[in-house]
């Protein structure tokens, strides 16, 4: 508990005599009531003492030299720390009503005349003692319930910012929920219609149409399905900051362009109104992700506009960005959901039987990849049933002219023999087929030590070999290879499901000529063995980095 100070009492007289019997005087009830006596000789020293003490009384008396009684009292009265100290004149003069008018302007409680008589001194100092002693407890009491509020205020304050964390984790383990609910029927349409085909190239009696059909859902769906597996882990990399970009001068204009050529040809945007304004406008930037950016703002307009809309894609350049903009006449965005539409598994309608489709991480994924290359996306609506218009601001850099690397088409009359070293049997047999469907001559094996022993016997003009190998994995297999001068010569080239850029120089550094991200589809992988063994191996592993990217595609 605090220590609690005792009230003072302040003897204001100029005669040392007459000072010395009151402050005795009082001394002898200082223990009873409990109280602390202080004296001074002047005017001066008493308000020396009023800045440094608070007192119970003031004992002042009138008749003092230089700065007498009243002077006094106006002065300690004007500050506003003392302005509330009761104060006793004392005088050996019997004062008249004037004086005592007087006396009360500055400030006076009471007078006492000399001599003093104890019982009435002591009556009246214990008084204003006990008066000092309520009004401090009640500040005690006033500071104490200050705190107490002060206390409740912030638990309040913890209290609700604690409810509000909780039904944010409530919202986004709803929505975790949600995607995962939504990740199993996006994944099981697929796959159902992959089962279904495969069964039907079974069965003895399959005619050759319903076969070819059979092939192409087949292949439809698998690339679908790739899709979604790369949209999940592109929103990974990005949420974590894994993503690295590998920059170069990129014509915006030419990139939006290609893009709309394949959405054309492949009729994607066959039942729409597609209006296109395009100004050249260059930012240094990952071809892949730039791509990856526009065609997620076009299946989304395509998503959310109904046959026989329209969709404008517009590219305008500033004094310091390009700025493209997706404009679409389809459902509209809610204001409420508007400024969400960037956040993660949000879409405007979470139910399994939706329309639309699709995991919700599309525009998530458009702003990361745009915040990575140091821009701004922004969204806007005017409600229901008013179309939607989204907006990318890229920053502009001046044109730059570079040589084109040119990938060597198959030379027919001079094909590599190839080594497949892949453990997943399935693969490894389909991968196997179709490269000896395009001609090439294949052996291959299951594990890395199986494979390095094929390699010896077999001297391939080029190895394709998984990194996931039991035994030993594919880094240690490409470093053994390398370290053997009979086998220096093999162009390798890295199968793997890991994409990261630390992934892609990983496997350059084991001593791999090119890195390819799974599923790869045959034509690029034709274009891989054709570049490693035409001539242009250099070029092409120097720009390897590229294409995983290409075969995500």
């Amino acid at each position: 508990m605090a220590k609690v100070d005792k009230p003072k009492i302040l003897v204001v007289n100029d005669d040392a005599n007459s000072l010395f019997a009151l402050t005795s005087l009082l001394a002898q009830w200082a223990d009873q009531e409990s109280y602390e006596v202080i004296a001074a000789r002047s005017g001066e020293e008493a308000l020396r003492q009023v800045l440094m003490h608070d007192f119970a009384v003031i004992l002042l008396d009138v008749n003092m030299p230089g700065m007498d009684g009243f002077e006094t009292a106006e002065a300690i009265h004007q500050r506003a720390r003392s302005a509330n100290i009761p104060i006793i004149f004392i005088t050996a003069f019997v004062a008249d009503e004037l004086d005592r008018l007087k006396a009360y302007q500055k400030g006076a409680a009471d007078f006492l005349f000399t001599p003093v008589i104890p019982q009435i001194l002591h009556a009246k100092i214990s008084v204003f003692v006990a008066l000092a002693m309520k009004n401090e407890e009640l500040k005690r009491q006033a500071r104490q319930l200050n705190q107490r509020t002060t206390d409740l205020i912030s638990s309040n304050r913890r209290l609700l910012q604690e409810i509000e964390e909780r039904k944010v984790a409530e919202r986004q383990n709803h929505a975790k929920d949600e995607f995962l609910a939504m990740l199993g029927h996006e994944l099981r349409n697929p796959l159902s219609a992959i089962s279904s085909a495969a069964s039907l190239l079974g069965l003895p009696a399959v005619t050759g149409d319903a076969a070819v059909r059979a092939k192409k859902i087949i292949q439809r769906q698998s690339q679908h399905l790739g899709r979604i597996v790369d949209d999940l882990l592109d929103l990974s990399r990005a949420m974590s900051g894994k993503i690295l970009l590998n920059r170069a001068p990129v014509d915006v204009a030419a990139l939006v362009r290609n893009c709309l050529e394949t959405y054309r040809t492949t009729g994607r945007t066959a039942d729409y109104e597609v209006h296109v304004e395009l100004e050249s406008g260059w930012v240094d930037g990952d071809v892949t992700r730039l791509e990856q950016i526009f065609s997620n703002l076009l299946d989304n307009a395509l998503k959310y506009t109904p046959p026989g809309g329209a969709i404008d894609v517009l590219l305008e350049v500033d004094e310091e960005d390009v700025v493209l903009t997706v404009h679409d006449t389809g459902v509209g965005i809610n204001a409420e959901l508007l400024p969400h539409v960037f956040d993660v598994f949000v879409q405007g309608t979470s139910t399994l039987d939706r329309a639309q489709g699709g995991l919700g991480i599309g525009l998530a994924l458009v702003r990361r990849l745009v915040e990575l290359h140091g821009g701004g996306v922004e969204a806007d609506s005017a409600g229901p049933g008013e179309g939607s218009t989204f907006l990318i601001r890229l920053p502009r850099t001046e044109r730059i002219t570079e040589p084109t690397l040119q990938i060597m088409e198959t030379n027919e009359q001079a094909k590599p023999t190839v080594l497949l070293i892949e453990d997943n049997d399935d693969g490894r047999e389909m991968m196997a087929m179709m490269l000896s469907c395009y001609g090439y001559e294949v052996r291959h094996a299951a594990d890395g030590l199986q494979g390095l022993d094929v390699a010896r016997d077999y001297r391939p003009g080029v190895a394709l070999v998984d990194i996931g190998l039991p035994g030993i994995d594919g880094y240690e297999v490409a470093r053994r290879l390398r370290a053997d001068p009979d086998m220096r010569h093999i162009r390798l080239i890295a199968l793997t499901g890991y994409g990261l850029a630390e992934d892609q120089r990983r496997v350059l550094d084991a001593g791999f000529d090119m890195h390819l991200v799974k599923p790869v589809d045959i034509d690029s992988l034709m274009k891989a063995i054709a570049s490693l063994t035409s001539g242009e191996a250099a070029a092409t592993a120097q720009a390897a980095p590229a294409a995983p990217a290409a075969l995500r595609s």
